[in-house]
């Protein structure tokens, strides 16, 4: 805008800018602020990236119209819109991009002065950058997916690793210890087996602990104090009434989640009675699962293993807790 105002070419000597160019170049402005808060707030779904690709075209029209024609050098706003499709890593946006650049450069030389042999190059330079970025674009696609296989893979081998060191080994050692205790059962010792269980029965909540804690870091869960499990001795009546249908898949995970919620009741909420309800609402399965239990103190402490389940299953939960807890999910039937 600045270079345009001070350009003594333009008709009205310096310090001019006409009506029409100001207007273009205000609205030029205001879209590249809207569309930069838009990406700073993390707004960018395929509609907004649409969008954003027709108006870079059509202000590098306007511009380029506005200033000179085929002389001016704003027909880099062109490669510019190239370039913003090419970071979306697909050739097929890319290529057209680079079509439709070539094609309203075209346009503005014709309504300009009209087509000439100086500056049709320009259009050829266009394809060749077009040409480029998108063969960049998909090298640059090659290689990040690569490094997303490598990192899964390493990543794979860790969990492997922990798993093999830690709680496979565990696993061999309960499993030694179950047939000393039936060798002393044999043997007409029960006190020393009902000793050696009793151990045993401490050692595997020692184990169910270090995997539960294993399992949230994985899944990014901020770990809860100690003392929050210390008390584990509620053992509540539970109410059931489903009615649903579905596949079978949707029907595990449903089971999945009423199980899991009938756990928290019993571990974390303390409760005396779980009430758990399912039915068909319409396309969508209802599950509300409540209890008369301590409550949970804040969102934070939302169940991330039924989360993750209905996220997965494109679903919506919310969860309200004061004195008791109410968790209502609805998963889509179809």
């Amino acid at each position: 805008m600045l270079s345009l105002y001070v350009d003594p070419s333009t008709a009205g000597g310096l310090f001019h800018l006409n009506a029409y160019a100001l207007t273009t170049l205000l609205c030029h402005l205001a879209y590249s602020v809207g569309m930069y808060a838009a990406l700073s707030r993390r707004y960018a779904d395929w509609n907004l990236q649409l969008l954003s690709t027709c108006f870079d075209l059509f202000f590098a029209t306007a511009v380029a119209f506005i200033t000179e024609g085929q002389t001016s050098a704003s027909y880099v706003f062109f490669v510019f819109a190239i370039i913003a499709a090419g970071n979306r890593a697909k050739s097929r946006p890319i290529a057209t991009v680079t079509v439709c650049s070539v094609a309203l450069y075209l346009l503005v030389i014709i309504l300009t002065q009209g087509i000439t042999s100086v500056y049709d190059m320009r259009a050829v330079y266009l394809a060749i950058a077009g040409y480029l970025i998108g063969f960049f674009s998909q090298q640059r696609a090659l290689f990040e997916a690569e490094v997303r296989e490598l990192e899964t893979r390493t990543e794979r081998q860790s969990i492997a690793r922990s798993l093999h060191d830690g709680y496979v080994q565990a696993l061999a050692g309960v499993n030694l210890r179950l047939e000393t205790c039936r060798a002393l059962l044999n043997r007409n010792r029960p006190q020393d087996a009902l000793t050696e269980i009793t151990d045993l029965q401490a050692g595997v909540a020692r184990e169910y602990d270090a995997v539960r804690i294993y399992l949230r870091s994985l899944a990014g869960i901020e770990q809860r104090p100690a003392a929050e499990f210390a008390a584990r001795t509620s053992d509540p009546s539970f109410e059931v009434r489903a009615a649903f249908s579905g596949g079978s898949l949707l029907g595990e995970h449903i089971l999945q989640i009423m199980l899991e919620g009938l756990r928290n009741s019993r571990s974390h909420g303390l409760a005396n009675l779980v009430r758990i309800d399912v039915r068909e609402v319409e396309d969508k399965v209802s599950i509300t699962i409540e209890d008369d239990g301590v409550g949970l103190s804040d969102s934070s402490s939302r169940p991330w293993a039924i989360a993750s389940r209905v996220a997965e299953l494109e679903g919506h939960m919310s969860m309200h807790s004061d004195g008791s807890t109410r968790l209502q999910i609805e998963l889509p039937n179809g």
